[in-house]
């Protein structure tokens, strides 16, 4: 059986869309169809249900998927071991993270060390979902972590920023929507998750104002606070850089969670890996302030109980204290 089948089946079983199984696999949905059903062909089974709604496995198809999962795991193993022992400064490394505030940050730093360095290419992804490091989904990841979390004990990693919440209201819209003035229309607006916003509301200063709306992302709950829809709970990173935006007057600092940088052990030693985790750490090194909400002002009180990450050096595991990771 040919290992891209297996790739393919498993995209589809997962997503169960063509269209969502070839944006994954970087290929048109016509090339999922056309491949999912040579492996048919070539089994003599059915492996999918076809209906309006997408792909569904069929009995043979959920039989299949534990091989075709040990499969992609040894060969994502294989790649992994041949990958690490790569000491030049070239190639591919896939690099995600989960906002496009957090991504231009690392991208002005990244392309200064791509000038220097033009034989590395990036595969960037900004994204929030889990990505696989085991299935080198992505060689490098930051990703944010509950206060008190740690990643898997499989994984390489280090905290590089707190994520402290504010809250926020439009400078053009600050006294029309003050919440401390009776009468004024002011409400919280809400991410899609309301009932996580809605326990934010609870512990603000606050905690009688409505929440509002729906919105799916940072970029479109910030373009909805600009006009004036409502007030906004926003990572200080984001909000505190913003002209248009300025704290409330209780502003309620809540330290929420961690931002980490996480890698796959295997690829610790490997030269282009090692440089883009060594970037990254940089960035947030550097811009500690802005991520510990001291970027406001200069009397600013922000995250006292979080150190800038350190300097990664050749060989220098992210964080040695990860059980199984040496």
């Amino acid at each position: 059986m040919d290992w891209n089948d297996i790739r393919y089946f498993l995209a589809l079983a997962r997503l169960g869309s063509v269209r969502a199984a070839g944006k994954t696999l970087e290929v048109s949905h016509s090339t999922v169809a056309r491949r999912v059903e040579a492996l048919e062909a070539r089994l003599g089974t059915r492996l999918f249900d076809r209906s309006q709604d997408g792909y569904v496995l069929t009995a043979a198809g959920r039989q299949m998927v534990p091989g075709a999962e040990r499969v992609e795991l040894e060969m994502a193993d294989l790649e992994r071991a041949v990958v690490g022992q790569d000491g030049r400064l070239a190639g591919t490394v896939a690099i995600t993270c989960g906002d496009n505030f957090v991504a231009g940050l690392l991208l002005d730093a990244l392309a200064a060390f791509c000038a220097e360095h033009p034989d590395v290419e990036l595969r960037f992804t900004v994204d929030g979902r889990p990505f696989d490091l085991l299935r080198r989904e992505a060689d490098v990841a930051v990703r944010v972590l509950s206060t008190g979390a740690s990643p898997p004990e499989y994984l390489l990693g280090t905290k590089v920023g707190p994520v402290i919440l504010a809250s926020y209201v439009a400078v053009a819209h600050a006294a029309h929507l003050d919440p401390a003035r009776p009468g004024t229309p002011a409400r919280w607006l809400a991410f899609e998750d309301r009932k996580t916003v809605e326990r934010l509301i609870e512990g603000s200063s606050w905690p009688s104002l409505p929440a509002w709306g729906s919105f799916d992302s940072l970029e479109a709950i910030l373009s909805a606070a600009r006009a004036g829809l409502g007030l906004v709970l926003l990572p200080v990173y984001v909000g505190d850089p913003d002209p248009t935006l300025a704290r409330l007057g209780t502003p309620d600092l809540r330290h929420l969670g961690d931002l980490w940088l996480l890698c796959h052990p295997d690829l610790r030693h490997t030269a282009r890996v090692q440089a883009v985790r060594a970037v990254v750490a940089r960035v947030f090194r550097e811009r500690a302030a802005l991520f510990r909400g001291e970027a406001w002002s200069d009397s600013a009180h922000g995250c006292p109980d979080f150190a800038p990450p350190p300097a990664l050096g050749p060989g220098i595991p992210l964080q040695p204290d990860f059980r199984g990771a040496e």
